[in-house]
């Protein structure tokens, strides 16, 4: 049967009127940027406003959404026919795995109809079930509202949680009696990322950002029913290169203070017994060198290291006095081949998450006789990672999560005396069978001879060698793009799609080294292995030429931009999100949000030779007149990554010198942030929206 018979005889009706749709236009104000006596003009600069009140730019940005509107309405609705069928997955209600504090239930539900979870919390198993959040509420009287990082006190008497408004990722803390359900502090404003009780439950920790940057730069203690006026500031950090996170230890005696840049770090403790007394430092920043810690009592840490170990080792210390690397004991040696993601202490047993050969793993490391047993998983590819709560349960073994694109996400439990796991949770997808489906895994060889990995998802009764296909890609920060289950591709795969990751330099899927391969001077090969990586699937047979698609969002999104510049015929359609498609302006300006501390990531523009390097991909640096493909870019005004004005300027500068009749829409929403519009509904809104626009562009 072939799908697209319906709507490419509605494309033929309808089509005649299209060209003829009046595409936005704003107007051109040529604007100089001058470095190292190098001239660039940007006609489109005048669209930021940092302000994001400027009548003529929101008009622009009207016309765009209305533009883009036009043309879906031109088009056969798939997007309708996806959300329904997303919606029908769900089962009436989800309750999510719960976690133990101290005594206490907290879980989450999610029914069908709602956007937002709700959460509950029980005294016991046996108890009644007390609902005492429902963001809901909030978000039918506005358009944007999330709830994160829900934190009770040790004693459980009261409740903190994170709240967003409109998608900047600036929170306010609000605290809740857990006996009247009343907020009883709303003091503290615009924080960011966690929340840290102390152990007297008298305070929460959380940390701030620079208002201009948007960098984590100071971490306060607030004592719960006094006014914000009277935090306590723990620590500050003035060098703009490094961003603060604070978390807590998993033996909740400290909360760290991790002040990091894209090279090194350094970790201060705060007592959770004393948290007013300064934050003492595990080990002064040093350069090159990362390292992240597990506490297991008194003054007993494991330190996982990249000291001369690009893949990290395993130390340990026992005392906090005049540390020194050269003075700790060697736990677990480098490994070339093997990186160290993470380490967790369970029953004189070290936890490891690992990367071997490119996929995620977990090994187990007995401190006693210093034998290693790995976890075996059947999938051909999948993502595994250690469960946060684990540090209340059981100590026979460990919890960990694992999901594949063919089994939808789950909790394990691996008993640490039987040595074998059990599934304990898993989230409900209906009429899903995973027997319909099939995922491979294969390496493919970039022009300079790196064998880069690749994962191949596609329905069992797809024709691979006609089908359309849509690659994905992201390959900055040394961030894993995992083959997770992903609910949303099923009504993409359901319409004879074939869906490929691609895991390409830059990300940290073969370790360290793949990371530094894709960055600074070796950021080319991150978009070379995707054009490659394409190149190759097709010379498998896999995917038909004339219908291939990509997408990628953020980091992903300059990637989109790049590799059509670099290839604009090889692709069919685009789908570009939140895209960080003008590089040099950018990293050129420090009062541009984050952009002090990525400079280890892309470069600092004001040395010549890293400016010179950036010019040669900066995605709006680099548009010329070419047919390029179809491209529909998404983006949110209110973004704190990538500034709005990026994919504002390069919607009309692409469309400007683009000499195919693809079309090149934006939307842009006027609330939310990075993430797009909150609540499950919405998101999935927005995806059928981007599948909508690549199904109605196959041939």
């Amino acid at each position: 049967m072939n799908i697209f018979k319906f709507s490419l005889t509605l494309i033929l009706i309808t089509s005649c009127g299209i060209d003829d749709m009046d595409k936005p236009t704003p107007k051109k104000i040529p604007y100089e940027l001058i470095q190292h006596n190098d001239i660039r003009v940007d006609n489109y600069y005048w669209l930021r406003d940092d302000s994001r009140s400027d009548k003529e730019v929101l008009a622009y940005l009207d016309s765009e959404n209305s533009y883009a509107d036009k043309w879906f309405e031109s088009r056969y609705d798939y997007k309708t026919d996806i959300v329904n069928e997303l919606i029908e997955q769900l089962p009436d209600e989800e309750v999510s795995f719960p976690f133990n504090n101290n005594g206490y239930i907290y879980y989450e539900k999610l029914n069908k109809g709602d956007q937002l979870p709700k959460f509950y919390k029980k005294e016991s198993s046996e108890s009644a079930e007390t609902l005492y959040l429902d963001p809901n509420i909030k978000l039918k009287t506005q358009e944007y509202y999330s709830v994160n990082a829900i934190r009770p006190s040790r004693d459980n008497s009261m409740i903190a949680y994170l709240e967003d408004n409109n998608g900047r990722r600036e929170y306010d803390i609000k605290i809740i009696d857990t006996d009247t359900l009343k907020i009883i502090d709303s003091e503290v404003k615009r924080t960011s990322r966690d929340i840290i009780w102390s152990s007297d439950n008298n305070y929460v920790i959380y940390s701030k950002k620079d208002p201009i940057t948007l960098i984590n730069n100071s971490v306060y203690a607030h004592k719960i029913g006094s006014p914000y006026s009277e935090d306590v500031l723990l620590y500050k950090e003035d060098d703009h290169e490094y961003d603060i996170n604070i978390s807590l230890s998993k033996s909740k005696k400290y909360a760290y203070i991790n002040i990091a840049a894209t090279n090194e770090n350094e970790i201060r403790l705060i007592d959770l017994d004393n948290p007013l007394i300064k934050p003492k430092s595990f080990l002064e920043r040093m350069e090159n060198h990362l390292y992240y810690l597990e506490h297991v009592g008194e003054e007993n840490f494991y330190i996982l290291s990249n000291h001369n170990a690009p893949n990290f080792k395993v130390l340990k210390t026992d005392t906090l006095l005049d540390l020194s690397i050269s003075d700790m004991d060697v736990i677990i040696n480098h490994n070339s081949n093997i990186f160290i993601n993470d380490i967790f202490y369970k029953k004189n047993n070290l936890i490891l998450e690992i990367r071997d050969n490119g996929l995620p793993e977990i090994s187990i490391f007995n401190l006693s006789s210093h034998d290693t047993y790995r976890v075996i998983h059947e999938d051909n590819a999948y993502t595994v990672n250690i469960n946060s709560n684990n540090v209340d349960y059981s100590d026979e073994g460990f919890y960990f999560n694992y999901s594949s694109l063919t089994t939808p996400d789950s909790i394990k439990f691996f008993n640490l005396s039987s040595m074998s796991y059990s599934t304990v949770w898993q989230k409900e997808i209906l009429n899903f069978d995973d027997k319909q489906y099939s995922d491979k895994r294969l390496f493919y060889q970039a022009r300079d001879g790196v064998d880069v990995p690749a994962i191949i998802f596609y329905k069992n009764d797809t024709n691979v060698a006609k089908a359309p296909i849509l690659f994905y890609g992201y390959g900055s920060y040394g961030i894993n793009t995992e083959a997770s289950f992903r609910q949303s591709l099923l009504p993409l795969l359901n319409r004879g799609f074939v869906y490929v990751i691609l895991n390409i330099r830059g990300g940290g899927e073969m370790g360290k080294h793949w990371y530094d391969d894709g960055r600074m001077f070796n950021k080319m090969n991150t978009f070379n292995d995707f054009n490659d990586g394409v190149n190759a699937v097709l010379h498998k047979g896999i995917g038909s030429r004339d219908n291939v698609f990509a997408r990628g969002g953020s980091a992903g999104g300059l990637l989109m931009g790049t590799i059509i510049n670099l290839e604009p015929e090889l692709y069919k359609g685009i789908l570009s999100g939140v895209p960080f498609v003008d590089v040099l302006t950018t990293m050129s300006d420090p009062s541009i949000p984050l952009t002090t501390f990525e400079y280890d990531e892309w470069g600092n523009p004001s040395k010549i030779d890293e400016y010179n390097y950036i010019k040669q991909y900066s995605p709006y640096d680099n548009i010329y007149e070419a047919n390029y493909p179809a491209v529909f870019i998404t983006s949110s005004l209110y973004d704190s990554q990538v500034q709005y004005f990026e994919p504002a300027k390069y919607a009309p500068k692409l469309r400007e010198y683009n000499q195919s009749d693809n079309p090149i829409l934006m939307k842009m929403n006027l609330i939310g942030g990075h993430g797009g519009l909150s609540g499950k509904i919405n998101q999935f809104n927005e995806i059928a929206e981007e599948f909508n626009f690549i199904i109605n562009l196959v041939e």
